[in-house]
């Protein structure tokens, strides 16, 4: 690449829950930044939308991902309060399932292991603390105060305007054609220009596949469904006040997850499949959007066992998308062939909630060289073997 027109500290490649994260901390430091997304700001092509996340710190996935986790909830309280609106709504959250289950053995282990306050709940204190849940008899939760959910396109706006706030240069509807490092530069061809940079930051979500392709890595881009039911009873019991996050794991290893209805009665209650059923695998520009009448019934037969209110029509359903890695643990580190380069990539439809620290630990990278944060085991050398330039 020849006539570079501008020059960067840092260029953050792909803006959306990850990238604006990055770009907001690196400005805060006070970096030169340009931030380049192919679409416009909080886009519902990728995997950070359709209203709300979970966030929860009894991490039943791994307990390594838990001082991440404390680490953003500060980081998303010093958000709300900068940008002076809501994004996090501690609900409180049930990991239910048997008491032999991944989501119930993993939330335990991860709590006790740090410490976390939760109590354990049988099946009748579930149903009496919250009406609208009747798990089967033999199941038992976690129960976690400080669970909830962000509202996930209000975070990724609330981190970009701290950006531009910070003085980053954020780029909308630009494509990003090619990029390489030269020796201790970077530089990176878009749809409209060329530019530098000391340090380039790659988080393209689900086109990573793609963007990342001389990696190699065994990345895999997973069709999801998000669904919106009417209830048969009183919207009340469904409201945040009243019903927390979830995540049950069923005796056939499949996962819905919900919300509380955070619109009202006309906005009906959010749920979905961590683990589904079924399966589809796509390209983040080869995706069926489409959510068929087949897809709808299976989703409310799943859920029939634990919220048999959930039983009226679906109001709306959206696609999303996971990029899931084989161990479902994120990539996070320095490129291993350009060392001007980080990826932070493979969320696995686990990684909003960490968005904030995300950022900052990106931050870190690029302005220390190193982080805090033991994030070895995100390293992509644990699929690739191979070692750093």
């Amino acid at each position: 690449m020849t006539n570079v027109a501008r020059a960067f500290d840092t260029i953050v490649l792909g803006l959306g829950g990850m990238g604006s994260a990055a770009a907001f901390h690196l400005a805060a430091r006070g970096q030169r930044v340009l931030g380049i997304e192919q679409f416009s700001p909080a886009h519902d092509k990728g995997s950070s939308h359709g209203k709300t996340r979970v966030i929860r710190q009894a991490y039943f996935e791994n307990p390594a991902y838990v001082p991440l986790l404390l680490r953003a909830y500060e980081l998303w309280h010093d958000l709300e309060r900068a940008h002076d609106e809501r994004l996090l709504f501690e609900t409180g959250g049930l990991m239910i399932g048997s008491p032999t289950s991944a989501v119930v053995t993993g939330s335990i282990a991860s709590a006790r292991l740090h410490g976390l306050p939760h109590e354990i709940l049988g099946s009748a204190d579930i149903a009496h603390r919250f009406p609208a849940l009747h798990p089967p008899n033999h199941q038992i939760a976690l129960h976690e105060t400080r669970a909830g959910y962000l509202l996930v396109e209000r975070c990724t706006l609330a981190h970009l305007d701290r950006a531009t706030r910070a003085g980053a240069d954020l780029h909308f509807n630009e494509q990003v054609l090619a990029w390489e490092q030269a020796g201790d530069r970077v530089r990176v061809k878009t749809s409209r220009s060329e530019c530098e940079a000391e340090h380039l930051v790659i988080s393209p979500g689900p086109w990573a596949p793609a963007v990342l392709a001389d990696l190699g890595l065994p990345l895999e881009v997973e069709r999801q469904v998000l669904y919106w039911f009417e209830s048969s009873r009183d919207i009340e019991s469904f409201l945040p006040d009243r019903f927390p996050i979830y995540i049950w794991e069923k005796e056939d290893g499949t996962m819905p997850y919900g919300f509380p209805a955070i619109d009202g009665p006309d906005g009906g209650v959010k749920i979905a499949f961590h683990a589904a059923p079924v399966t589809t695998r796509c390209t983040a520009d080869a995706v069926d959007r489409r959510v068929n009448a087949t897809e709808i019934a299976t989703m409310q037969a799943a859920i029939r066992g634990l919220i048999p209110a959930l039983d009226g029509p679906c109001i709306t359903a959206v696609t999303c998308l996971y990029t899931n890695t084989p161990d479902q643990n994120f990539v996070l580190a320095r490129h291993p062939a350009h060392d001007r380069v980080f990826i932070a990539c493979g969320f696995s439809g686990h990684g909003f909630k960490f968005a904030s620290v995300i950022g900052e630990v990106l931050a870190d990278l690029v302005t220390r060289g190193a982080t805090r944060f033991d994030i070895g085991f995100l390293d992509p050398a644990r699929f690739t073997g191979r070692g750093r330039a």
